[in-house]
Order: C-alpha cells, then sequence, then structure tokens
C-alpha cells in the first residue's frame, strides 16, 4: 500500500502561481510514474502532467504546456508541479497518483495509487 498526500493548494488570482507537492509513503517510490490530475466541478478527471520514474520523460496536456513543470525528487519521495500563468480554467481539485505499471510514463497512466486531493481555486 502507497499513502499519497497532497500539498499546496489555495486561492490564486488569474496569473498568479502555485506549487504543488506530493509526499509518497512507500520504499519503493523510483518504481512509479507519477502524475498530477485534476478534477473541475461536473467534469471528469484528467491527465495534466506525467513523469516517469528516473524523471527522464515528462508529459503534459496542450492546455499545460509552457505554464507547468512536473518533477520529482527520488530521494525525498516528492513529485511537484509548478503551475504558472494560472487560467480560471485551472480550477479544480489536483490529485496525484502513481502508477507502477507504466514506469515510462505518458498520457494513458492509470494510477494504482491516488491522494485525498488538494483544491485549487483561480479568480478572475
Amino acid at each position: 500500500q502507497v499513502q499519497l498526500a497532497e500539498f499546496g493548494g489555495g486561492l490564486v488570482q488569474a496569473g498568479g502561481s502555485l506549487r504543488l507537492s506530493c509526499v509518497a509513503e512507500t520504499r519503493t517510490f523510483n518504481n512509479y510514474a507519477m502524475g498530477w490530475f485534476r478534477q473541475a466541478p461536473g467534469k471528469e478527471r484528467e491527465v495534466v502532467a506525467v513523469i516517469s520514474w528516473n524523471g527522464d520523460n515528462t508529459y503534459y496536456r496542450d492546455s499545460a504546456k509552457g505554464r507547468f513543470t512536473i518533477s520529482r525528487d527520488n530521494a525525498k519521495n516528492t513529485v511537484t508541479l509548478q503551475m504558472n500563468s494560472l487560467k480560471i480554467e485551472d480550477t479544480g481539485v489536483y490529485y496525484c497518483g502513481g502508477d507502477r505499471k507504466a514506469p515510462l510514463g505518458g498520457p494513458h497512466i492509470s494510477p494504482d495509487y491516488w491522494g485525498r486531493g488538494t483544491q485549487v481555486t483561480v479568480s478572475p
């Protein structure tokens, strides 16, 4: 069992920045591709960014490219999402997820474990 906990959500004005962190409680963090997902009210959960087990490969949804950066520190069991130039449509609950079946990452990871999420609200 892997425990994931997200931190760093909050309320920010459009154009601002937030930094989300996810800490994993596991001895095998570097076996997992890690991803950030979000769910807006009334919508399905969608992938935002994914990073491979060693950080060499990253994926971003089109709307996040150039604004968001995903990174990981395997020594600290942490994956981070730096979000800049935030837009109102970035509002939602952000979840981190870990997929051991697809350590190379990519847009189609299917996490085995999820955190509880952290709310990000972008105001006008």
